[in-house]
């Protein structure tokens, strides 16, 4: 176990794995630098590698990401400014409308560099002042001026952030996804325990999993959605003898006689720890089960086919599409691995078990227990070389709870140590452990029932959908729309408010679940921000205009500061969703969307829409709004609604 709209789908078994491949790291330099360019991490400030390190982003591929196109004016710059400085990257910042709309801060880090040299420069201010100068001309730039030990502060032209806007509404809001360097991920997340129910531990990793999938894809990215489920191993044994005792006829049996998993689980738990003679016919169970014997493989089958279905239902009401491979699929490969690991001379014994020593730990990384069989080590690395080897991903993402940090960074290690990842983090092929922290409840301790039961995730989702039909209920809409419309409209607010309540914290963080704050229409909440597009519909629906007309007849101006403000955030969508990705953090998009919000309550209060002057400028601006607010909600895994 780890801890995904669309079914869970399952892999059939695989065939006898192929001979391993190791890299050295002289290898992997090698095989990778050639067609995947490295990825230099995303600091404080934006850095776009020079020509001089390697070839630069097309205009094409820069058009979603203004920081990328104004660090590109200031490359320029710099050449001219301190053309022996080749290796000398733009920094380049947004900064507040008080100074600009992006600052470039380079003058200070180069004076250090030159001012040794012959240099017409006398300190930081007159490299900015120069740098100024040299940028080239540019319809996007409006003015600078330089601050300070030298900030070359750039304001952008609104009629330029306007015919941008435009002509996004016309190609569409794809044209300003970010352009990524790694082509295929694997996102490894959700991942249940067969004869588990999925419990509101999962609730985290499945939509934060989901989100980040959805950013890459949406960058362009080929993602390969993993569900490793736990469905392998010596509980097993245990399962498969009860059910041959409760049901004889168990071929038979269906998902309706078995009945709940979660008590089945408990009761066969139950039996093991109290009946001896039935403990050990569950641990002869495991051996004739992993010995492939029919009888056994088809009632483990049986099991994990009902566990399926029920992971189903909770995916698709989520919204989640997942593919399965689980503990068994890698389960073949893993001596052909620890053989390779083992003639590496990393696999070492140590008090009869058998494991990996790595560089920092007390205690070693256990590859092989002491009574022979495999864990969660041996799997992890198994699949790590598939993923690697067979499925040529040049990134795995891993998205577990921040308590299986420790496990994730010594099987990582134990990787670059057979070299299969190289020594540098930011260099491809590349593993990272998207850690999150525990959901609360009101009284600070882990969410559970009165009954200090976990919470069932099916149970919480049909809470959150109930709560939200009341309201709707409340405000009488189930007087002015359909049984069906009011049970979707419930739907979207509900499991949206659940997964934004989540998603708006930064994921290393605990949060507290309250259904009471997340389905608040005040604030930064789910409800507020679908109220939110739901009136930007609601304007354009009143204006009586074609909106798809006024795209193709109409201009987008924007005179007004505020229409300005709004213009300025919604053109800097792409950078922020290559930020999210680069950084793994969903909340940067969420806070995004809450701000664009914002924006647009200020534009709405000031600006007078239908029947103004401007209205067909500032009924596409609304649309603008529309559009990419409804892809920040899709990248959430929010439905959006149009009217509430």
């Amino acid at each position: 176990m780890r801890g995904g709209l669309g079914l869970l789908s399952t892999v059939s078994p695989p065939p006898p794995p192929p001979p391993l491949r190791c890299f050295s790291r002289l290898r992997l330099r090698s095989l990778f630098s050639s067609d995947i360019p490295r990825v230099k991490s995303r600091k404080s400030v934006w850095t776009v590698r020079t020509r001089a390190a390697t070839t630069m982003a097309s205009d094409q591929e820069n058009i979603g990401n203004l920081r990328k196109q104004v660090a590109k004016l200031f490359e320029t710059s710099l050449r001219a400014t301190v053309p022996e400085e080749l290796d000398v990257e733009p920094l380049v910042a947004a900064c507040t409308a008080k100074f600009g709309d992006y600052q470039c801060n380079n003058a200070m880090s180069l004076w250090p560099r030159i001012k040794g040299k012959k240099t017409e420069f006398r300190g930081p201010p007159a490299v900015g002042q120069a740098l100024m100068k040299n940028l080239p001309s540019s319809e996007m730039v409006e003015a600078c001026s330089v601050a300070g030990p030298g900030f070359v502060n750039v304001t952008l032209s609104k009629n330029w952030i306007a015919k941008s806007i435009q002509k996004m509404l016309i190609d569409g809001i794809e044209t300003w996804a970010p352009r990524l360097s790694v082509k295929r991920v694997v996102v490894d997340f959700s991942s249940p325990n067969i004869a588990k129910e999925m419990h509101v531990g999962h609730l985290r990793s499945t939509i934060i999993g989901d989100t980040l999938a959805r950013m890459l894809e949406f960058s362009n990215v080929e993602v390969l959605r993993r569900n490793h489920v736990g469905d392998w191993g010596t509980q097993f044994g245990m399962l498969i003898e009860f059910l041959f005792e409760k049901f004889p006829d168990w071929e038979s049996a269906t998902e309706t006689a078995i009945g709940d998993l979660q008590a089945f689980y408990k009761a066969s738990k139950q039996k093991f720890d109290e009946d001896p003679v039935f403990k050990e016919r569950a641990q002869k169970a495991v051996v004739r089960l992993q010995g492939g014997e029919a009888r056994y493989r088809s009632a483990w089958a049986q099991i994990c086919d009902i566990s399926r279905r029920e992971f189903d239902g909770v995916y698709q009401r989520l919204g989640v599409s997942l593919e399965e491979k689980g503990e068994s699929f890698y389960n073949p490969y893993i001596p052909s691995v620890l053989e390779k690991l083992s003639n590496l001379g990393l696999v070492e014994e140590s008090e009869g078990a058998r494991v990996i020593f790595i560089e920092g730990y007390e205690r070693p990384l256990i590859v092989v227990k002491k009574d022979g069989g495999y864990n969660y080590a041996s799997t992890d690395l198994s699949a790590l070389w598939y993923r690697l080897n067979i499925e040529k991903a040049e990134w795995i993402i891993y998205v577990t709870d921040v308590g299986q940090s420790e496990h994730f960074q010594m099987f990582f290690k134990a990787a670059k140590r057979a070299g299969w990842l190289p020594d540098d983090d930011k260099a491809y092929p590349r593993t990272s452990h998207v850690g999150f922290g525990l959901v609360l409840g009101e009284d600070g301790k882990r969410f559970r029932t009165r009954s200090t039961e976990v919470v069932r995730l099916a149970d919480l989702l049909d809470e959150a959908k109930a709560r939200s039909k009341a309201a709707l209920v409340e405000r009488g809409k189930d007087k002015e729309w359909s049984e069906d419309e009011l049970d979707k409209t419930a739907e979207a607010v509900g499991y949206g408010a659940v997964k934004y309540a989540d998603l708006k914290n930064n994921r290393t963080t605990n949060y507290t679940f309250n259904f009471d704050q997340m389905l608040n229409d005040k604030g930064n909440t789910a409800v507020y921000l679908l109220y939110a597009h739901a009136r930007i519909c609601s304007i354009i629906r009143k204006s009586g205009k074609d909106i798809e007309e006024l795209k193709k007849t109409g201009t987008v101006a924007l005179n007004h500061p505020d229409e300005r403000a709004l213009g300025l955030h919604l053109l800097q969508f792409g950078e922020t969703v290559e930020e999210a990705c680069s950084n793994l953090l969903p909340n940067v998009l969420c806070e995004y969307l809450y701000n664009m919000s914002e924006n647009f309550t200020r534009f709405y209060s000031n600006c007078q829409v239908v029947g103004s002057a401007e209205e067909t400028s500032r009924l596409l601006l609304c649309e603008a709004t529309a559009v990419v607010m409804r892809k920040c909600f899709h990248l959430l895994g929010i439905v959006p609604v149009h009217k509430l």
